[in-house]
């Protein structure tokens, strides 16, 4: 009887490395989301889903004013709250989740919550969660402004997955930071919006590192899917075919999805993942490399790749000759075709191979 009731229950076995946190108080937890974008509209979306029950709406802001009123309109006012200023997600929540497009606007919104908190400190546990790709050192930096205020906690907890995985809910997280605060909100995301957390210890950093070390290994693959499929396209076995023994020998979720771009010419970046953040993962990866002297040529490649079909698709801009006004990551596949003398964008435009049968 003893063992039995030291056992784990086995509800997120597998899934949450943490504990069950304490039952919350006769007041629930108010919960803040901050950013919108292709990812975190889908996340605050299933966040706010997942606590329809709680007395509290969740509180979401974005700057985009409109993206905000989408959501609310999606869920109603008993749901989702929208408020006015980053200050008041600060003053007002328990735990307030970022998902943010790059390190400076980051930088940008902590800064915005400090003056909040310098303006009335906290009386009770309040915990950020920094939840976008940002280079390692960023999260010390905020963790150091943070710990200056009373009561503040601050975890760095990155996700991985494409925009339909956070609208499936089955994102990966990882998280690192102070062990209280990680247990507190492993049990609010999963499984609201992921499927599993991984647990990276207290250094803040650990987690935003082993999130560039996974986009490196993605943004390679990517560019070695992109060769190959270039390849066979120009040698006359087709990109289709090439496709379909990826799909047999190799059928990881992400070579495939982001395969079934490229051989379709898919490359809106709008419902996607779009280039300009491809590049931005893939300079912070290097930007670790180099640091750590670790070379990662397969990155560097995919890095080259990018820019290349980025200057290929605002050229197009200039001229006006462009499919989209933004680019998904997929596209880097442009720049293989064109190295091998086919174009860009439309794999059905001039290969001038004819296939043997």
């Amino acid at each position: 009887m003893a063992n039995n009731l030291l056992q784990t229950p086995a509800l997120h076995s597998g899934t949450i490395p943490f504990s069950r946190p304490p039952t919350p108080g006769v007041h629930p937890l108010q919960i803040g989301f901050c950013g919108l974008g292709a990812m975190g509209y889908f996340m605050a979306r299933n966040l706010a889903n997942s606590r329809k029950s709680q007395s509290s709406p969740l509180l979401v802001y974005n700057r985009t004013v409109a993206k905000s009123q989408k959501l609310l309109a999606e869920l109603g006012a008993s749901v989702v709250k929208v408020a006015d200023t980053l200050g008041q997600l600060a003053s007002e929540c328990d735990v307030i989740f970022t998902c943010l497009v790059n390190d400076a606007v980051v930088a940008s919104v902590y800064n915005e919550f400090a003056k909040a908190l310098a303006q009335s400190p906290p009386t009770k546990v309040k915990i950020f969660v920094e939840m976008s790709t940002n280079y390692p050192a960023l999260a010390g930096d905020l963790d150091k402004l943070l710990s200056s205020f009373p009561h503040t906690r601050f975890i760095t907890s990155p996700i991985f997955g494409p925009p339909p995985a956070a609208d499936k809910a089955t994102l990966v997280i990882a998280m690192s930071g102070d062990y209280r605060s990680k247990k507190e909100v492993a049990f609010l995301l999963v499984p609201a919006v992921g499927r599993k957390v991984i647990d990276l210890g207290e250094n803040v950093e650990k987690a935003s590192t082993l999130k560039l070390i996974g986009n490196g290994n993605l943004a390679a693959a990517l560019e070695l899917l992109a060769e190959t499929l270039t390849l066979g396209e120009k040698s006359g076995i087709g990109q289709q075919t090439v496709y379909d023994l990826i799909t047999e020998i190799m059928p990881a979720p992400g070579l495939l999805a982001y395969g079934n771009k490229m051989i379709n010419d898919s490359f809106d970046g709008s419902v996607g993942f779009a280039m300009d953040g491809g590049i931005k993962d893939s300079s912070h990866v290097l930007r670790l490399s180099a640091e750590l002297n670790c070379p990662m040529l397969a990155v560097g490649n995919a890095y080259r790749s990018m820019i290349t079909t980025r200057a290929i698709h605002q050229a197009q801009i200039v001229s006006g000759t462009q499919q989209w006004d933004i680019i998904d990551e997929s596209a880097l596949i442009a720049s293989s075709r064109v190295a091998a003398g086919l174009n860009p964008f439309d794999s059905k435009k001039g290969t001038g191979v004819v296939r043997e049968d």
